[in-house]
């Protein structure tokens, strides 16, 4: 921890001066001069801040990383002297490469986000140049390369899902968004005062164009035509369930299933880092339950995933599944596992309150709406015959068999007790301790805790 002291006698006298020892025990000295108290000690604040992150190895906040960049040459010399800055001069000499390839080395993040950096990584290698200084990247550039992503039609790996061969306006969005994350980061590490890509303007990440309702009756015709009870299960999870697939589906093992209270315990990946969100509790329809009791009936004895076929198994989920419902006698639809969770939370959110279908979907009600929630035809047809949202409903009801509003809830002669020690069983056979869970889990109509807004996904 860094001190302040005030030079006593000698040709310095009242002059301040900050004393600190670095990583190595190494004693340091920095003479700020002649200056008020209160300035020192401000100085000093910051300059303790900065320390505590070198020996932490941590990148500066970005409020102390834009303090340092403010800094006169001749001051932030006397940092970089004493290590805890770099010199103006070597940072000038950072170049596009040294950032990009700095960033994705330092991103702790799942391949599929990574995988999702990569891209827009090559975009901006690929547009600006790998040996580009830092600081020449200016505003205009990044409007340029903005442009450039959203009118160029030479995709470089396959053939793009619009007409013209054009990225999606939601691909240009996500990709905009990880640019702007790049550059920030760099006004973090003290790399550049400001970021030119701030105030680039990103637009919407979601892609209406690839929404596409899975109907309860094509479900039906494609669960009839699945070559094994491990893919009616992939199939039935994610359209009766909402689930995600592959990833959430891969967990989940039968001590996740809650037979007697009518519920799946979900450990979602996606929102896994989110202090609450490491499970949630998804309610069982019955043509769900009936598939996750073939499958239970057919598993041998002993065995622990819920879709074994998911661990073992190398081969290409989509490739298998167009063939499926190709076979069911439809043509595949765009974004092909995430369409049947969008259905699933389109029919939910027909009967239930959307923050009680959040929940079951582990994303925020804004997230759905952007994202999941779609327009069906029956909604037109409702307010045309004069009905409302009621004939909507029971559209949906009566359409879908099954109905939002038969979804299985608990028994209200079951104790409030067995159903905590049920999930509690399911979340310590994981390793999950359940007592900060508990409060957050829905769990239908006589309920643990009140429901509190979840996180976005």
């Amino acid at each position: 921890m860094a001190s302040l002291s005030t030079i006593k006698s000698g040709g310095r006298a009242g002059a301040r001066r900050i004393l600190f020892l670095d990583a190595d025990g190494r004693r340091h000295s920095i003479y700020l001069g002649r200056m008020p108290e209160d300035t020192a000690k401000h100085i000093l604040v910051r300059i303790d801040s900065i320390l505590a992150c070198r020996v932490a190895g941590e990148s500066l906040p970005r409020d102390l990383a834009a303090w340092v960049n403010s800094l006169a040459d001749a001051f932030h010399e006397k940092l970089a002297k004493v290590g805890l800055v770099e010199t103006r001069t070597s940072a000038a000499k950072r170049t596009v490469a040294d950032l990009l390839d700095t960033f994705l080395a330092r991103a702790h993040v799942k391949p599929s986000t990574r995988k999702a950096y990569k891209q827009t990584i090559d975009s901006l290698r690929s547009y600006l140049g790998n040996t580009m200084p830092l600081e020449a990247v200016t505003t205009e550039r990044a409007d340029e390369w903005r442009s450039h992503i959203a009118t160029e039609t030479e995709g470089t790996t396959k053939k793009r899902g619009t007409t013209d061969n054009r990225l999606s306006p939601a691909t240009v969005a996500k990709r905009v968004f990880v640019a702007r994350a790049v550059f920030r980061r760099a006004v973090r590490w003290g790399w550049l005062s400001k970021s030119p890509f701030d105030g680039v303007k990103a637009g919407s990440q979601a892609n209406p164009d690839r929404a596409f309702y899975v109907t309860p009756e094509a479900t039906v015709a494609i669960l009839s035509k699945c070559p094994s009870i491990d893919w009616k299960l992939v199939v039935g999870l994610c359209r009766y369930a909402g689930l995600r697939c592959p990833s959430e589906l891969v967990s989940l093992t039968w001590n996740d299933v809650l037979w007697d209270a009518g519920r799946l315990v979900v450990r979602p990946t996606k929102t896994a880092g989110h202090e609450g969100h490491e499970v949630r509790v998804v309610p069982i329809c019955p043509e769900l339950k009936s598939i996750l009791e073939q499958a239970f009936e057919a598993a041998p004895d002993g065995s622990k995933a819920v879709v074994p076929m998911l661990r073992t198994s190398a081969a290409n989920l989509r490739t298998t599944f167009a063939k499926i419902i190709t076979r069911a006698g439809m043509s595949p639809w765009p974004r092909l596992f995430q369409n049947l969770r969008a259905s699933r939370a389109t029919d939910w959110a027909e009967a239930y309150p959307a923050h009680v279908v959040a929940k079951w979907l582990g994303h925020s009600p804004a997230v759905a709406a952007q994202h999941y929630l779609q327009v069906r035809d029956q909604h037109f047809e409702a307010v045309i015959a004069g009905g409302g949202r009621h004939v909507a409903r029971q559209g949906a009801h009566d359409g879908a068999h099954e109905g939002a509003q038969q979804d299985p809830a608990l028994d209200r002669t079951a104790s409030l007790e067995s159903l905590e020690v049920a999930i509690e069983s399911a979340l310590t056979s994981h390793g999950v301790a359940p007592g900060g869970i508990l409060n957050n889990l829905p769990v239908g109509d006589i309920g643990l805790e009140p429901m509190t807004p979840s996180l976005s996904s």
